[in-house]
């Protein structure tokens, strides 16, 4: 029957899978032995999920060619599953490249954030910012991302600071959920920096008695889809007892705790977010040994973010000590005004070089664990039967290329492909 299936990939030399039992996350050993298969093929339905996956012989005399909407030859190409980056703030105005001569020079982030630049210039842009320029500044950097291989991104809020802007914000996020290719995380983080004006504790009282409640009812609306809530637990900041009343909020009204910790000054985050059941913890560069055990414990994800810590010089989150302990380990951009990465390849190598692991390591961290990150690993993460069907392929017969090539993605990624349905064809790779 003619378009029976959406799509075949056929003929791979490697197909990375990731994982093959449904594995929710991979913890050290399962990820030094990913699932790879050679010269192997993969279906995608109508539905935009997975049909089927294996050697190309086996998938040649199951399917009928005649069956596919759309064949692509991948002989001497790899496949991998879509990256997933754990952790992005891609919704903004007003770049912030001044103060990266002001950091070259030798200021700190704490130092600019004092000086009202940091979080409050971005956050003063934002608010002056109208919805449909923030959306269209959304979408090219989203475009950018999925060239760059990200089918699944964490999108936070949090230079609104008020009501009014947070809001605006998550409404961009939204419009882009319903009408862009990429898949989003949507991540409300209103408590990102202490407004002008307020303190800590009546910032807290204003986001619990005022925002979440307005955003319990937009969720329920359907409005807005809101996933995670986010806090950025630090010194000057949120401390840990406003930053455990804004979370504790947040997850009674259904939303997954994801936040900020341990990242300039040790905090006890990570021993929070164990106690509050919270799915994932970013930055940790300052984690305690107590908070790698708590975050072991509990399950709840490490999103590292190697070009944070490079490009702020901070010290460097313990990878290997998290990964030897049994702490799920993912991996994020972190793409910013500060940070200004939206390359998880970039990323996945960063994380190789200044973070110790392995590119097996990494690979896994970009896939099944940013995705389970994002409590989402049921259908993101791997290529697996039954998951949906987002992969790129790249211009190579070794998948560790996507890695070693610091900045070559751009001419290593020739597909990309999101619901089975080829979302960017890179015209200029050619093979070598």
């Amino acid at each position: 029957m003619a378009g029976e299936h959406r799509l075949l990939l056929h003929n791979a030399q490697q197909l990375v899978l990731i994982c093959t039992k449904g594995e929710k996350y991979l913890l050290q050993a399962g990820m030094q032995n990913l699932a790879v298969l050679d010269n192997a093929s993969v279906v995608i339905g109508k539905d935009g999920c997975i049909k089927a996956v294996g050697h190309a012989d086996a998938i040649h005399q199951q399917f009928s060619e005649a069956s596919f909407e759309k064949i692509i030859d991948c002989s001497g190409k790899c496949i991998l599953p879509g990256l997933v980056d754990a952790h992005t703030h891609p919704v903004w105005a007003g770049d912030r490249v001044h103060e990266f001569a002001m950091k070259l020079a030798g200021a700190s982030y704490m130092d600019i954030h004092q000086a009202g630049g940091g979080i409050h210039f971005t956050v003063e842009h934002t608010q002056k910012a109208s919805e449909e320029e923030l959306f269209n500044t959304f979408r090219h950097r989203l475009l950018r991302m999925l060239r760059a291989g990200t089918t699944l991104a964490e999108c936070k809020s949090g230079y609104g600071l008020n009501l009014e802007t947070e809001l605006k914000m998550l409404r961009v996020i939204e419009q882009a959920r319903r009408l862009l290719d990429s898949n989003i995380s949507s991540t409300y983080c209103g408590a990102h920096s202490v407004p002008k004006g307020k303190n800590a504790t009546e910032a807290t009282d204003d986001i619990i008695n005022n925002h979440l409640p307005k955003l319990k009812e937009l969720n329920l609306s359907g409005e807005i889809h809101v996933n995670n809530i986010d806090v950025f637990c630090e010194k000057g900041v949120f401390d840990l007892n406003c930053t455990r009343r804004i979370l504790q909020a947040g997850k009674e009204i259904g939303l997954q705790i994801n936040f900020h910790g341990d990242e300039l000054h040790p905090m006890k985050s990570a021993e929070l977010g164990g106690e509050l059941g919270a799915q994932a913890i970013s930055h940790l560069e300052e984690i305690s040994d107590e908070g790698i055990a708590a975050m072991a414990s509990a399950k709840c994800a490490a999103v590292l973010l190697p070009t944070t810590a490079y490009m702020l010089r901070l010290k460097q989150p313990q990878a290997r000590r998290m990964l030897k302990e049994g702490v799920i380990v993912a991996l994020g951009s972190d793409f910013n005004p500060n940070a200004y990465c939206y390359s998880m390849p970039i990323v996945m190598h960063l994380a190789c070089v200044n973070m110790k692991m392995s590119m097996n390591e990494a690979l896994a961290a970009a896939t099944i664990n940013a995705a389970y990150a994002l409590g989402r690993s049921d259908m993101y993460g791997s290529i697996e039967k039954g998951k949906q069907g987002d992969l790129i392929i790249i211009n190579s017969s070794r998948w560790e290329h996507l890695i070693y090539q610091f900045g070559g993605h751009q001419e290593l990624i020739e597909y990309v492909i999101v619901k089975g349905k080829v979302i960017y064809k890179n015209e200029s790779v050619m093979g070598y």
